[in-house]
């Protein structure tokens, strides 16, 4: 991959962040990113994200957390925005 794509899409991810939650550390895009993927597994290959919910339950409650976490930030972030 060419270091400018990778660059580019940070950009991105970066922006997305700051427009999802109002904030783009690195910690925060990293659970963006995170909480992105995971979503999009469960939706596009249930089986899969059920599989790994049972393969790891520790994992499980945490994702629950982070998916909790995101959705609280971004509902703060909206709330401050008005």
């Amino acid at each position: 991959m060419e270091k400018a794509f990778v660059k580019q899409f940070e950009a991105l991810l970066e922006k997305y962040s700051e427009l999802l939650v109002g904030e783009a550390t690195d910690e925060t895009m990293e659970k963006v990113k995170m909480w992105a993927l995971y979503t999009h597994i469960a939706k596009s290959m249930p089986a899969l994200a059920k599989h790994w919910n049972g393969l790891y339950p520790e994992a499980k409650e945490e994702m629950k957390q982070l998916i909790n976490e995101i959705k609280i930030m971004n509902e703060q972030h909206r709330s401050s925005q008005k």
